[in-house]
């Protein structure tokens, strides 16, 4: 279990990894334009399905793409926990639902120092987003950004809980730890004031 997470959250680390990926495009037109190297859709679907297993959770961080595709990468039966958070080529919520556990339209704090979202959010300087949307390796790897962009993240899905114990978070002071260091830094300012 990834014990950072939220509690309503938690479910998906209950039985298995969480994994991410974003802006899979599975056979939309402009993917050569976005990419040269675009990889064939099966090819990408391979990829996942060797890494997403049965009890796992697999959160899409937007822009699927052709919804068959996805729909065959798991058999039936096998099918992870599935979760989206929909991209600007993502519509028809009530669509949507019929092919994921659940959807979500917005970004998503799951955890204290972790949000996720479909495009980049900038100034958020006291938490990590991991994302997509952006299929240039700018944000990719940067002290608050993770870019999932299957195109940027070399096509295979980010293991969660590896990447927090790895230190993923540990480099976040959060929006707490920033209140309370601004506080101590204003008292100490007028404690100086003072003398």
């Amino acid at each position: 279990m990834i014990e950072q997470l939220y509690e309503p959250f938690r479910h998906w680390s209950d039985t298995g990894s969480v994994f991410i990926i974003s802006d899979t495009h599975f056979n939309d037109d402009d993917c050569a334009l976005m990419d040269s190297n675009w990889i064939a859709p099966e090819e990408h679907a391979d990829i996942l399905r060797k890494a997403i297993h049965k009890n796992d959770t697999v959160i899409h961080l937007g822009d699927v793409g052709d919804l068959s595709v996805w729909d065959a990468i798991w058999k039936p039966g096998k099918r992870p926990h599935e979760v989206l958070i929909t991209g600007n080529h993502d519509v028809g919520v009530e669509e949507l639902r019929k092919h994921f556990d659940e959807v979500f339209t917005g970004p998503i704090f799951v955890a204290e120092k972790l949000v996720l979202s479909h495009e980049p959010i900038q100034g958020l300087d006291w938490c990590m987003n991991v994302h997509g949307h952006d299929h240039c390796p700018r944000h990719h790897g940067d002290a608050h950004h993770v870019n999932l962009a299957a195109n940027v993240c070399g096509w295979k899905p980010m293991n969660l809980g590896r990447e927090i114990k790895g230190g993923l978070l540990s480099r976040q002071c959060g929006i707490h730890r920033m209140t309370i260091d601004g506080a101590t830094a204003r008292k100490a300012r007028h404690e100086r004031h003072k003398r």
